[in-house]
Order: C-alpha cells, then sequence, then structure tokens
C-alpha cells in the first residue's frame, strides 16, 4: 500500500517537473489565458492529449515512437513548419497588438467564448502532437520511470499522479493567467508577451530545425 503512494507521488513529481518548462504548449495556453479566449477547451485538450501520452509511455508505447525514423521525421518537420508560422504571427501581432479593454475583456469572456474555439483546438493539438521531443519527454522518460515498479496498482497509482499533476498545471496556468489580466490593458504588455512568446516558438524550431538536418 505504502509503495502504491510513494509510485503516485513520484508520478505527480516527475510529470510536474516536465510540465514546468515555458514550451509552445504552455505559452499558447498562457496567451490564450490572458485573453480570456477558450482557455477551458484549451485546457482541456492540453490535459488529455497529456494524459494519452503519459498512458501511452506507461504502457510502453513510447519507445516504438522514439526509434521509428520516418515517424520522427515526418513530426519533426510538421513541427518546424508550425511553430514558425506560429512565431511569425506572434511577431506580427506584436507590431500591432489588440487593445484589450475592459469590454473587449468581457466581450472574450462572454460572448465571444464559442467563436473560433475549433481552431484554438487544433492548435493546441498541434502544439501538442506536433512536438517530437513531448514523445521523449513525456512517454519515453515518464514510461522509463514507471518501469521501475512491478505491481499493476503500483503502475497504475504512478500514471494517476502524473495525469493529476497535469491536470493541475494545464488548468491552473489557463485560468490563473486570468488574475494578470489587468496588466494587459496595455499595449506594451501585449507588444513584450508576444515578442517573447515569438522567440520561444523561434528557439524551438531552430533547435528542431537542427536536429531534423543533424547539425
Amino acid at each position: 500500500m505504502m509503495a502504491d503512494w510513494i509510485a503516485l507521488v513520484e508520478g505527480f513529481m516527475v510529470s510536474i517537473g516536465l510540465l514546468v518548462a515555458i514550451g509552445p504548449q504552455n505559452a499558447y495556453l498562457l496567451r490564450q489565458g490572458l485573453k480570456h479566449q477558450h482557455v477551458g477547451a484549451i485546457a482541456t485538450v492540453c490535459f488529455i492529449s497529456d494524459m494519452a501520452l503519459i498512458i501511452m509511455g506507461v504502457l510502453g508505447v513510447g519507445r516504438f515512437v522514439a526509434e521509428s525514423p520516418t515517424l520522427a521525421a515526418w513530426l519533426g518537420w510538421g513541427g518546424v513548419a508550425f511553430l514558425l508560422w506560429f512565431a511569425f504571427r506572434n511577431i506580427r501581432s506584436a507590431m500591432h497588438p489588440d487593445v484589450m479593454t475592459d469590454a473587449r475583456m468581457a466581450d472574450a469572456a462572454g460572448d465571444a467564448a464559442g467563436k473560433g474555439v475549433g481552431i484554438a483546438i487544433l492548435h493546441a493539438l498541434a502544439f501538442t502532437w506536433l512536438n517530437p521531443w513531448v514523445y521523449v519527454d513525456t512517454m519515453v522518460l515518464v514510461g522509463g520511470v514507471s518501469t521501475k515498479y512491478d505491481g499493476d496498482l503500483a503502475r497504475i497509482s504512478f500514471c494517476i499522479g502524473a495525469s493529476v499533476a497535469s491536470g493541475v498545471w494545464f488548468y491552473g496556468l489557463g485560468y490563473g493567467a486570468k488574475k494578470a489580466a489587468p496588466l494587459f490593458k496595455k499595449q506594451i504588455t501585449w507588444r513584450v508577451l508576444d515578442s517573447v512568446i515569438a522567440v520561444i516558438m523561434l528557439g524551438v524550431a531552430f533547435l528542431l530545425l537542427r536536429h531534423q538536418l543533424g547539425w
């Protein structure tokens, strides 16, 4: 029984440690949270996707994906293209920031909440599944740690702990960002955020491109 609780806690700590890094997925969720746009849908997509990756990792699927050159190549080039597109989109937004007045904040959280949710979900899916490193970070590493537990109950506990961490992180980041919304009534704040996100996207795209080209 004690081993199961240890597995649950370790699963939580391993997962939260991998999630805290500000990557493209987190940056996108943060921006949408600040704008009050489709936060629940995006956080749910991120959470369900991460939970699926965790479960596949514990089941040992991660090694198959990581060791498939063809699949890794397709995911890699798709990720580079998407990250570059989104980075330039943020650069354009930084040059022409939206004026987020109280009225627009309310509109974004209210009647406009259903508009464009499909696109937001597609973006969240792309940030998650077009990043080959997510398979290494989540599936291979989390799955690798879970192999230390022999019993099925202990592995299930580990998986539950990792999934709880994922839910806490994504929903906390998305909805917690709303508290910082008053700081983003000024255009300069949006310029800074969009610029930082663009740098993150370009940086990850460059590292992914280097990996794809074998530099």
